[in-house]
């Protein structure tokens, strides 16, 4: 039996977040719901699963003509594990309190989800003269990845959107770019042996040592010579190393060493390029430490990238977003990655934009929560937006 539409978008995303939609599971439920509503206000939608795994898909839908380029709006579904985290309340159930919503994905990124449904479900009432879209896609926490399956369907759509708005938390100012990642992982190569003859063996824990210290050296170095864009908490490419996991026992030279490390990088610099000079250093520490010659440099291989956003703040829709919220809405560089780029990527005349209730300073932690005041302000600026399409 079909469950009763919701009458808000609080009520909606009461509804999300008791999906436990956590990124590398299933998230099919979630969108089987989004699909029944979309359905019951005569929306066609569109799944794009996982070519692995179907309990994990994107969703496309649009509503209003087809003929014309419109605006998409783009948020995803899943969301970061709770497992170690010190929630006082229950993570994959919405409580209300002191105007507050709380539970996993309140801020990121459900409540954008819950007023983008809400305002496709209101435009399909509306006479839209350009088409309102909505994009919903997985796995997104671990580097954009489902989306990238939604993108190659949508590759030969015709028109292309003429805006994107991603709704990460952004407290509902807008973003108008991000810094590109790549990801990386180092395989440190060693030669187990007894640690009493330690000297005569390779010693991949070493070696990764170099590599960390090499990274350390490139992140001073950007710091103080590199490119920089101002607007950016950093301003400048950072370089992180995030795990390492190497040996077996005290006793035993570790015969194998894994570094995973990052590159965040401004619209001046190129990961390869910095790739390199890390590499070029890790080789040089180890000649400097005089390594065995059996030792060989870490071998790298590039586990996910995505590209920058960089949206000029002169842009005509900078300044229909802006038209849209209230007139002291600033502008801002967000810090954390985005879908925004894969999508200005496939298509080079679509401008994105990154604006969403909630703030990224609680996302990711115990006891995330959005202001209600928030949704309720992106519920307007949806709702002016839909006034927008039906004009123009």
């Amino acid at each position: 039996m079909s469950q009763a539409c919701p009458s808000s978008s609080l009520d909606l995303l009461r509804e999300l977040i008791a999906f436990p939609s956590v990124t590398l599971k299933p998230n099919a439920g979630l969108m089987a719901r989004v699909q029944e509503l979309l359905e019951h206000a005569g929306i066609a939608s569109m799944l794009v699963p996982d070519p692995q795994d179907a309990s994990r898909c994107n969703l496309h839908a649009s509503v209003g003509p087809t003929d014309v380029p419109g605006v998409m709006l783009s948020g995803h579904t899943d969301v970061v594990p709770v497992e170690g985290q010190p929630w006082t309340v229950p993570p994959f159930e919405a409580t209300e309190r002191d105007g507050r919503i709380y539970g996993r994905g309140s801020s990121d990124m459900k409540g954008f989800v819950a007023c983008a449904v809400m305002a496709m479900i209101r435009a399909a009432r509306q006479p839209l003269r350009r088409p309102l879209q909505l994009a919903l896609s997985f796995d997104e926490e671990i580097g954009c990845v489902g989306v990238r399956h939604l993108i190659r369907a949508l590759a030969d759509m015709r028109p292309a959107p003429s805006l994107c708005l991603v709704g990460e938390p952004t407290l509902m100012k807008i973003g108008t770019g991000h810094k590109g990642k790549a990801a990386y992982r180092a395989l440190c190569c060693g030669q187990a042996g007894h640690s009493g003859l330690a000297p005569r063996y390779v010693n991949a824990i070493h070696t990764a040592s170099d590599l960390i210290d090499a990274l350390r050296d490139v992140q001073q170095d950007l710091a103080s010579h590199g490119a920089r864009e101002e607007g950016y908490a950093v301003p400048y490419t950072t370089v992180h190393a995030g795990t390492i996991r190497g040996g077996t026992a005290l006793n035993i030279v570790p015969s194998d060493c894994e570094v995973n490390f990052e590159i965040r990088n401004v619209a001046g610099d190129e990961p390869a390029q910095i790739l390199d000079r890390i590499l070029e250093l890790t080789r040089a520490r180890m000649r400097d430490a005089q390594a065995l010659p059996d030792a060989v440099p870490p071998q790298v291989q590039l586990v996910n990238a995505y590209p920058g956003l960089a949206t000029p703040e002169d842009s005509p829709a900078v300044s229909l977003l802006a038209s849209l919220l209230p007139a002291d809405t600033p502008l801002t560089k967000v810090a954390f990655g985005t879908e925004g780029g894969l999508f200005r990527q496939q298509w080079n005349q679509t401008a994105v934009l990154v604006c969403g209730p909630g703030s990224i300073e609680v996302a990711h932690k115990a006891d995330e929560y959005v202001e209600v005041s928030q949704i309720e302000a992106c519920d307007l600026m949806l709702a002016r937006l839909t006034e927008y399409l039906c004009q123009v």
